[in-house]
């Protein structure tokens, strides 16, 4: 798969322009001599306890393709190039280099839990007219960054592991967990942790993310929580919370538009419960 998302000319959250990189160009093998990419990496990183400091600090020394203390410094896609004490896009090039507002030099773990329900009527599972396949929805949220809608996810903290950022994410975005009184919070915690119990992966890798860079990029995991009788997750309080502005149950369907590389997550589930697309 060749990135594009993170080739878009405008780089977010800033006025940084990419240097253009035609799909020929993208692969590290492509002989690109006029190569020319712009530095960024964002301010707001600076001294920031959940990033890495600048690659050129004495004090850095990380421990590429590997588990850094309590740092997945690892990638999904393999042992990825170290260039100029650098780590190298294993995807290929973005036009831009340094970290841009990306936390990691090499992968930023994430992860992405994808709630499912059957669209339902009177009890019954709404038939597509077209495909007359079931209708299946998912939980989304409105990115409060760029209005875009998104499965609900987010960076896995270090020393955290994947299912307890799934389920602290889902809670946080989708379920107002930040905000909500401490019954509320107890009583949804305990909904999240005995539906969470049964995942299936559907994705684990890259992420065409806009927020990647030729150093820096986004990977994820992931797992579809499927609710066949909509009596858990389908009475979920859905309340918008932390980066999300909105929350809403959306229709699947091959027409979605949404955020970095989320269709094709939502296309796996598709392919997974048979619904129709």
């Amino acid at each position: 798969m060749i990135h594009f998302k993170c080739r878009n000319r405008n780089y977010p959250f800033s006025e940084i322009q990419r240097f253009a990189v035609t799909n020929d160009q993208v692969p590290w093998t492509f002989q690109f001599q006029n190569y020319q990419p712009v530095e960024y990496t964002s301010p707001v990183l600076k001294n920031k306890p959940w990033a890495d400091p600048d690659v050129s600090s004495p004090s850095f020394k990380p421990k590429w393709n590997a588990l850094d203390d309590c740092v997945n410094r690892k990638s999904y896609e393999g042992e990825y190039v170290i260039s100029n004490n650098r780590p190298l896009n294993p995807r290929g090039r973005t036009g831009i280099t340094g970290r841009g507002v990306l936390g990691r030099w090499g992968p930023n773990h994430a992860a992405d839990p994808i709630v499912t329900r059957w669209k339902m009527s009177n009890g019954k599972k709404v038939l597509h007219s077209k495909s007359n396949l079931p209708i299946l929805q998912f939980c989304a949220i409105q990115r409060r960054d760029n209005n875009e809608w998104a499965i609900p996810g987010g960076m896995v903290d270090p020393g955290e592991t994947v299912s307890e950022t799934l389920k602290r994410e889902f809670q946080e975005e989708t379920l107002n967990a930040l905000e909500v009184n401490k019954e509320q919070l107890e009583k949804d915690r305990e909904m999240i942790t005995n539906f969470f119990k049964n995942g299936e992966e559907v994705y684990k890798g890259y992420v065409d993310d806009p927020r990647n860079t030729d150093n820096a990029w986004i990977e994820t995991v992931a797992y579809n929580f499927h609710d066949d009788t909509g009596q858990s997750a389908g009475k979920f309080s859905l309340q918008a919370g932390d980066d999300a502005k909105n929350v809403k149950w959306m229709d699947i369907d091959q027409y979605l538009s949404l955020y970095a590389s989320h269709i094709e997550f939502i296309k796996a589930v598709v392919a997974l419960r048979g619904s129709h697309w």
